[in-house]
């Protein structure tokens, strides 16, 4: 075992810095191997098989070419959860774990029940499985455009055993606007709206990177999770924001709440932006890096 330990590290030790080491070592021995950090410090641990060590010989060649991890391994943890991940959706971040715990935060005392929240743009599912775990008043809606994002996104869901309802449709689209109204009853008519059929909650962790940042991004990112989930235009970087917050209006309850995360390029633009749109109350809030993160705001 340690023998393998020292080949992982001396493979990847040109291509990673050594703390990123040690945490892919970690995540390589519990997957393949069944071993826990704490075991590889007391260096317990049989001898590999083959079997084993071909699996890691594998692991770590993917590495040298930039492969995200969690895509190699299959799974990815977030807000103490573990999520099947794919190159059909995005790994989830710290910075969506942030927005997840002020809503969790916002809304665990809230007198409102059902709590009828929509995840638009859903991804792994990752924002509304943690929300429908940890909110137990909640009715949760999931959105996202792609056929195979939600399929990774309901096996998350029965995985974790998390009751969500999942929407196939694109908010930039708005002739479904219509249709979604229909399929979804929580969602009121054109002509006739029933606060009892309406979201309290809609947040969103949509593309938020310009086409011209693409330059500053790591190979891991740009080279293998999906693009349409990450850049906007650059001549349009609030495209989501805006359409989404137009939805809100339509569908939001009164005083109602949307959550974003943002581009911390453009805190200020957004806030300006939902104001024009009626929104209120609107508040940003930094991650834990101080850069603009999150977006709250009621209508």
């Amino acid at each position: 075992m340690t023998e393998t330990i020292s080949y992982i590290i001396n493979s990847l030790k040109d291509y990673y810095p050594p703390n990123e080491i040690r945490g892919f070592t970690q995540l390589i021995m519990e997957q393949i191997c069944g071993l826990q950090p704490y075991q590889l410090l007391l260096g317990k641990g049989n001898d590999l098989s083959d079997k084993e060590k071909t699996e890691i010989a594998e692991i770590v060649e993917r590495l040298k070419k930039s492969e995200p991890i969690q895509y190699i391994l299959g799974t990815a943890n977030f807000y103490g959860y573990d999520f099947t991940v794919n190159p059909s959706v995005l790994i989830p971040r710290p910075e969506t774990a942030e927005l997840v715990n002020k809503i969790i935060e916002d809304s665990k005392n809230s007198p409102i029940s059902p709590l009828r929240i929509l995840d638009i743009g859903t991804g792994s599912g990752c924002i509304a499985i943690s929300l429908a775990k940890h909110l137990n008043n909640a009715e949760v809606f999931a959105m996202d455009i792609s056929a195979d994002a939600l399929s990774i996104a309901k096996l998350n869901a029965e995985k974790l055993n998390a009751d969500i309802q999942f929407i196939q449709a694109d908010i930039l689209s708005t002739t479904k606007f219509h249709s979604f109204r229909e399929k979804f009853e929580f969602l009121p008519r054109e002509n006739k709206i029933s606060s009892e059929r309406e979201v309290n909650i809609i947040v969103s962790n949509p593309p938020y990177i310009t086409e011209k940042e693409k330059t500053d991004m790591e190979a891991n990112v740009l080279n293998y999770e999906p693009h349409s989930a990450l850049f906007v235009p650059d001549n349009d970087p609030l495209l989501f924001y805006r359409t989404i917050a137009r939805f809100g209006k339509q569908n939001l309850s009164q005083n109602g709440y949307l959550y974003f995360e943002i581009n911390s390029q453009f805190g200020t633009e957004t806030k300006e932006m939902l104001k024009q749109e009626g929104y209120r109350h609107i508040e940003l809030t930094q991650d834990f890096y101080k850069k603009d993160r999150i977006i709250k705001a009621q209508i």
